[in-house]
This record gives C-alpha cells, sequence and structure tokens, in this order.
C-alpha cells in the first residue's frame, strides 16, 4: 500500500484525476471531543471500510472518503483519544507510514491532539506537516502529494515533498473586502479602497506575497510593486512561468474575472470549478470571495521535479529525506563538513539493511 496521504478536513480531499491515484484519508480524531468544521454527516472510519477492512480497503483508489471526519456537530462529538488512536493505528497498519498536512492556521487543540497521537502511539511512522497555504491550496498539495505516493519514492522524501512542492502552487483569492486580511501584508490605501462598494482585490499568498486592484488600477504590491500589466487599466498578478491547471472555488463573487482574465494572462492548461473549503472564509477573513490554486498537473513532471534534489539520510530515524529537515522526526540535515562522505553506500531501506547509517526505522506494517 502507497504511503497515506491525510488531512484535517474533508473538504481539503479534491477527486482523484485518476483511477490510480489513491484518495486521502480524513482524520476523524484529529479534531477531539468538540470535531471540526464543515464534517457534518460523513461517516468514520468503520463506517467506511467495514469491521475487518473490507468494502475497498483504507486510502484505496475506489474507497471515496475512506477515513471521513466527523468534524461538526453531527459525528465527533465525544470522540474520544482511544478512538482516535485506534483510527490512527489503523491507518499505520495499513500504509506503514502516514504523513499529515495540516494549515498553519490549524487550531492550536488540533495540533496538540495530531501530536498526542504520535506521542501515545510511540511511533516515528506519522509525519505532521504544517503548511502556510491556503485552503484550496492545501487541496492542491496534498493532491499532488496523493498522486506521488504511488511512485517509488520513500515515505521520508513524500514526506519533505511537501515543503518544495509549496513553492510551485500559485495559491490566491479575489476578494471583496481586505480590511480585515492579515495573511498577506495590505497598504493603507487598499485597507481604505476596500471599503469603496464594488471593489474587488487579486491577492497572491504563496509563492509570493501580492495584493492588485482587480479591474482597476494596481493596489499595489504586498511589499511595493504590482504584478504585471495585461492590457486595459488591469494589474494581474505575477504567475507561474510553467505550465499549470487552475481550480478555483467560488464564494459570494463570481468567478468571472479569475476565468475570464487571470486565468488567459498565466496561460493556464485549463480550469475547474470546485467546492469551496469551509475554512476559506475564515483564511482569507471574508465570505466576498473566489478561491484559487495554479499549479503542476502532470504527475511526471512532478516526479522529476522531485527526484532531481539531492537525497540525504535523516542522522536520528534513518529515512531519506530532501531539503535541511526531516519531515517525520524534525531532526535537522547536518552542516557539510559533518556529513558522511558523498562517496558513501547509497541510503538503506527503512526497513533493513540499516548498518549502513547506524539507525533503523520501523519497517512497514510493523507496530
Amino acid at each position: 500500500m502507497p504511503t497515506a496521504i491525510a488531512v484535517t478536513s474533508p473538504d481539503l480531499v479534491l477527486p482523484s484525476p485518476d483511477r490510480h491515484t489513491p484518495t486521502a484519508a480524513v482524520l476523524q480524531g484529529a479534531t477531539g471531543p468538540g470535531g471540526g468544521p464543515g464534517a457534518k454527516g460523513t461517516k468514520g472510519l468503520m463506517g467506511a471500510t467495514g469491521a475487518a477492512g473490507g468494502g475497498g480497503g483504507v486510502g484505496s483508489p475506489g474507497a471515496r472518503g475512506v477515513l471521513s471526519a466527523a468534524g461538526g456537530k453531527g459525528g465527533a462529538r465525544g470522540f474520544s483519544l482511544e478512538q482516535a488512536l485506534t483510527e490512527a493505528h489503523t491507518l499505520i497498519e495499513h500504509h506503514g507510514y502516514v504523513i499529515v498536512l495540516c494549515p498553519a492556521s490549524t487550531p492550536p487543540a488540533v495540533l496538540h491532539r495530531l501530536h498526542t497521537i504520535r506521542s501515545v502511539l510511540e511511533s516515528d511512522r506519522i509525519a505532521i506537516v504544517r503548511s502556510e497555504l491556503p485552503p484550496l491550496g492545501l487541496s492542491v498539495l496534498a493532491l499532488q502529494l496523493r498522486q506521488l505516493s504511488i511512485c517509488d519514492f520513500s515515505p521520508g522524501v513524500l514526506a519533505c515533498a511537501a515543503r518544495l512542492l509549496s513553492h510551485y502552487i500559485y495559491a490566491g483569492a479575489l476578494l471583496g473586502s481586505v480590511a480585515r486580511l492579515d495573511r498577506v501584508p495590505v497598504t493603507l490605501q487598499s485597507h481604505a479602497k476596500s471599503w469603496m462598494p464594488g471593489s474587488q482585490f487579486a491577492v497572491l499568498a504563496t509563492p509570493r506575497p501580492e495584493l492588485v486592484k482587480a479591474g482597476g488600477k494596481s493596489g499595489g504590491k504586498a511589499g511595493g510593486k504590482a504584478g504585471g500589466k495585461a492590457g486595459g487599466d488591469d494589474t494581474l498578478l505575477a504567475g507561474p512561468g510553467f505550465s499549470t491547471k487552475m481550480l478555483y472555488a467560488t464564494g459570494q463573487l463570481t468567478p468571472d474575472w479569475v476565468v475570464d482574465t487571470l486565468a488567459p494572462a498565466w496561460n493556464v492548461q485549463g480550469c475547474a470549478d470546485v467546492p469551496l473549503p469551509a475554512e476559506s472564509a475564515r483564511w482569507w477573513a471574508t465570505g466576498k470571495l473566489v478561491e484559487f490554486a495554479a499549479a503542476i498537473p502532470d504527475i511526471s513532471v512532478l516526479y522529476q521535479l522531485v527526484s532531481s534534489v539531492r537525497r540525504e539520510d535523516c542522522r536520528w530515524c534513518g529515512l531519506e529525506l530532501i531539503g535541511d529537515r526531516c519531515a517525520f522526526c524534525a531532526a535537522p540535515l547536518l552542516p557539510p563538513p559533518e556529513r558522511a562522505p558523498a562517496g558513501r553506500a547509497p541510503a538503506a531501506d527503512p526497513g533493513g539493511g540499516a548498518a549502513a547509517t547506524g539507525v533503523r526505522a520501523l519497517p512497514r506494517g510493523a507496530t
């Protein structure tokens, strides 16, 4: 079974683009007794998979919402820590490793519950990856990791790839007001203009914060300049220099500007409408919005992007990593003089042959 990609809310799960891409697991117990927003009426672990894991298997491509969060008042009220532990343990048993994506705006109680689950299980096979991406951008990141989970990447590389891929996701929103927006720097002039009837602003949160006034003169970049001119009085957000597909989710604004103006200027391969995540209105501080995210849709390009990065072995848990920190145990990469020689033997498999590194990660399926 591929490494499980998990999220903390069911509305962060985008449809699989093909029959090979597994769905995401939704951690029902992460929200604790009070539950989380937007998940009323969804099924839990046993309701989705059967008492013995039948009906498609956890995380199988055909099992939609295999681990559904019962986040609202309907299902997770009274969801105990013991049940949350059982849920996480079942995921580990089926998949070996679990990568949990959660937004940086996640309430402290949810984050504390996730770390409690990991600590009580004494498992080094749960990675908790926090991201600064907006809700729809995080959904796209989860989808990309789901696509890559069927490739030959080790769990450590896959978890670390979340940070890398985040830099290639252009996530933002068309907003009716920026008066309360605190995720992106907003100028005093833009604050004043947001009180004018009919004002709309295009905001890019990642990879580089930017804010412009949609359909008029620039509202200013978040820190200075505005985006490039696209004709007329429109000043557009700086777009990606590579091929992308755009997803957009409609709130209380019409998506015309996003679909008819921004998407052609960014030369996206196509646009698709998806449901608005429940967290979006709180994240963007207004319900008058159209959230959008443009990202690389091709799994072969994603694979080349991740595989081109140098891999190292974590000095603490022994898993492979890319970047400067292990996503599973959070141990930092040693400075170059302290690393092993570049000509050493390849990284050992997490399940064995760990003599080359002096450390050993638990094998898949072990408890």
